[in-house]
């Protein structure tokens, strides 16, 4: 499933392609068709992400189109207008020389005002957005028994962090992914927002996650550490940690594939 980054990165692009155009808008699908003639000819509004989600602003109306990719979603832009449409689209917008196509999304919806304050007071503070009150999410990790790998993922705690995120986090403080949250000290958590914040930011300027620091990478600047695919654990099941060599291991935890360092990360 696509990390916060991703949606704030999306925002952009759809901000810096459509932002004061007049918009065509369709469901070539047909699971999103009285949205679409909604926005169909309206200069387009301001997309933002909140977490996992996306939200545009409809001219005209104060509804919103809401977005969640998923699991299988994706929202392509190309830079021409006469695109083919190709496999199930839920949604297309058009200008002169741009095509956006979203596809296979969990949700692809209008919402009124009421329910879209709903939905963003069920999320937690997004580390990419700069009304984020880190402390709202400190009051729940603190307050709980649960393992903060299982906090970490908790859309309600913190809003944007996937399983790629939460594992290396976790490495690169050193947390036992088990610790229950009143457990965790107040500093560590300090230290790992401030961490994730910068890491999400990167994400976003550079379209991927990288979260190896230069002095762990192995080898020599190949074309994979160009590329961001080293990752401290994980999906390196096995293989010897980056820092001291123990195998990394995995466990399913709340439904999701955790790895972790069983050296680097003790209790304690």
């Amino acid at each position: 499933m696509p990390e916060g980054h991703t949606l704030h990165r999306l925002a952009r692009t759809l901000n810096r392609t459509f932002g004061g155009h007049v918009v065509g808008s369709s469901s070539p699908q047909e699971r999103f068709t009285a949205g679409a003639a909604l926005v169909d000819g309206t200069t387009f509004g301001r997309a933002q992400a909140w977490g996992k989600h996306l939200l545009v602003a409809v001219a005209g109306s104060e509804d919103m189109v809401h977005v969640h990719l998923g699991l299988y979603g994706s929202f392509t832009v190309t830079a021409a207008d006469d695109v083919p449409v190709v496999g199930q689209v839920r949604w297309r917008l058009t200008r002169p020389g741009a095509t956006a196509d979203l596809r296979g999304p969990t949700a692809c919806e209008l919402l009124d005002p009421p329910v879209v304050d709903a939905l963003l007071a069920r999320l937690g503070p997004d580390p990419l957005r700069r009304d984020a009150d880190p402390d709202r999410a400190w009051r729940r990790i603190h307050a709980s028994r649960a393992p903060i790998a299982t906090l970490l993922m908790d859309q309600a705690v913190i809003a944007g962090i996937g399983n790629v995120y939460r594992a290396e986090l976790l490495f690169r403080h050193r947390v036992d992914p088990t610790t229950p949250g009143r457990d965790v000290e107040e500093s560590t958590w300090t230290a790992m927002w401030d961490d994730i914040v910068e890491l999400m930011k990167d994400g976003v300027r550079k379209g991927r996650i990288v979260t190896v620091r230069p002095e762990d990478a192995p080898g020599p600047a190949g074309r994979g550490r160009r590329r961001g695919k080293v990752s401290y654990v994980y999906r390196r099941t096995g293989l010897p940690c980056l820092v001291c060599g123990t195998p990394v291991q995995t466990r399913v935890l709340a439904g999701r594939n955790l790895f972790w360092c069983p050296t680097c990360q003790q209790r304690g």
